[in-house]
């Protein structure tokens, strides 16, 4: 579970990829959440297809996370606590469901290019009718949210 980062200045910032993620409203969350192809989504929606990509519903991402490590066993899965008591507990759950993770071309992270294009075509609706809010992420582990002592094993 990765949090808001800031561009590195560390000689390797070079190798890190990048995601970018997008907070929908309410209403369009729930369509986007469904696949649904609402009139109110057609402007992100032709921004993502201008850029192979599509979102991904973070908090249906954790619960996935969660039932296939039931399903495989939790003890190779090293998140699993942290993310199972993420989505059992109800503001987070509010908030990650109108939370989603844009995936480029199928990939979860990809070049710093690629990001900065598609932040810069979704910077217009920031603020608007469909995304409240954007950020950019990066892989660089020391912008990134350590696992809490009491999730480690």
């Amino acid at each position: 579970m990765a949090g808001p980062t800031h561009e590195s200045h560390a000689p390797d910032a070079g190798r890190w990829q990048y995601q970018i993620r997008v907070e929908l409203t309410d209403g369009t969350a729930e369509a986007a959440r469904r696949g649904e192809s609402a009139p109110n989504l057609k402007p992100l929606a032709d921004i993502l297809e201008r850029h192979d990509a599509d979102l991904k519903c973070q908090y249906d991402a954790f619960a996935g996370y969660c039932a296939e490590a039931e399903q495989r066993g939790i003890d190779k899965y090293p998140l699993y606590a942290w993310t199972k008591a993420t989505i059992e507990d109800s503001a987070k759950k509010a908030k990650y469901t109108k939370s989603f993770t844009i995936h480029v071309k199928g990939e979860e992270v990809y070049a710093k290019e690629r990001a900065e294009a598609l932040e810069a075509d979704l910077r217009p609706l920031v603020g608007g009718k469909v995304v409240t809010k954007m950020a950019k992420h990066d892989t660089n582990p020391a912008n990134n949210p350590q696992q809490p002592k009491r999730y480690r094993s």
